[in-house]
């Protein structure tokens, strides 16, 4: 198979050291791609729920699968979430094409992007309910073992796969208007700031869109997950487009990836202190 060189690769929620993982599949991707820069956006091992009992092969080769672009010259951005927070402590640390970081912006084709994971918003990660997120985390990992079990029955029987976390978050109105919020606020903050376009990961819905506020507009973006959705988002240099894993991917060439147009925003500017990170690209003619 014909590798792919995006010049960025953005994943998320990867939640290696759980039953959901999806290692395999994810390991046929990364062995698919060579970017310039590959963003890790968060919960990539989930601290939350390590157990040195549970680290099968396959996530330890998505590591190796990882290291491996960064030897061939791959520059890697660990960017952290609530469920490996306790790199946190690590952060702005930096070795060769290896930084660790809380938050980037990156500049392409004139563009800014800010990238960080998302938890930010999310008050149940914080104080006293984080154990009981801790505790729906567990809950969240063995429905998805569970909903394996399901779909393995349900291909022998040759009938549809289901998503039974997926039909549990639709079904609920109060989940689907923390989405909604979430998307809005992160598109706020951008316009507020002057990024033409925000990047996040943490609610696992892959997402392209341009949201308009009173004060300007931007593209928001979420890379998904290799829980449910095993998608990335890539920018081939001219559009960012969401990648979402099929199995004939790596058994025929070529593939299709969902193509969004890239908009030409109008915002207010507005200079913030952070961490930036500039990759240079050729300009759009």
């Amino acid at each position: 198979m014909e590798k792919k060189s995006p010049e960025v690769v953005v994943l998320s929620d990867l939640h290696l050291g759980t039953f959901g993982c999806h290692a395999t599949e994810l390991i046929q991707y990364l062995k698919s791609i060579e970017p310039r820069l590959l963003v890790l956006n968060g919960d990539i091992i989930d601290g939350w729920q390590f157990n040195k009992r549970y680290f099968p092969s396959s996530h330890l080769q998505v590591i190796k699968e990882i290291l491996a672009l960064l030897q061939k010259g791959t520059r890697i951005v660990y960017i952290t979430g609530n469920h490996d927070e306790m790199l946190r402590k690590y952060s702005d640390l930096e070795l060769g094409n290896f930084q660790l970081t809380d938050k980037m912006v990156i500049e392409l084709n004139g563009k800014k992007v800010w990238i960080f994971h998302g938890d930010v918003f999310d008050n149940t990660t914080k104080g006293s309910a984080k154990i009981i997120a801790k505790l729906g985390g567990y809950g969240y990992d063995w429905l998805i073992l569970l909903n394996r079990f399901i779909n393995w029955f349900l291909t022998r029987m040759g009938r549809s796969k289901i998503s039974l976390s997926k039909r549990i978050k639709n079904s609920v109105k109060k989940a689907v208007s923390w989405i909604a919020d979430f998307e809005s606020t992160a598109a706020e903050l951008a316009i507020d700031n002057g990024y033409q376009y925000v990047i996040c990961g943490h609610i696992h819905q892959p997402q392209i869109r341009a949201i308009k506020k009173f004060n300007g507009e931007v593209t928001y973006m979420n890379s998904g997950d290799w829980i449910e959705n095993l998608s990335a988002l890539e920018f081939d240099g001219k559009e960012w487009s969401i990648y979402r894993y099929e199995s004939s991917h790596y058994s025929e060439p070529g593939k299709q990836t969902e193509k969004i147009k890239k908009v030409t925003p109008q915002v207010l500017t507005h200079e913030i202190s952070m961490f930036m990170t500039s990759l240079k690209t050729p300009a759009i003619p």
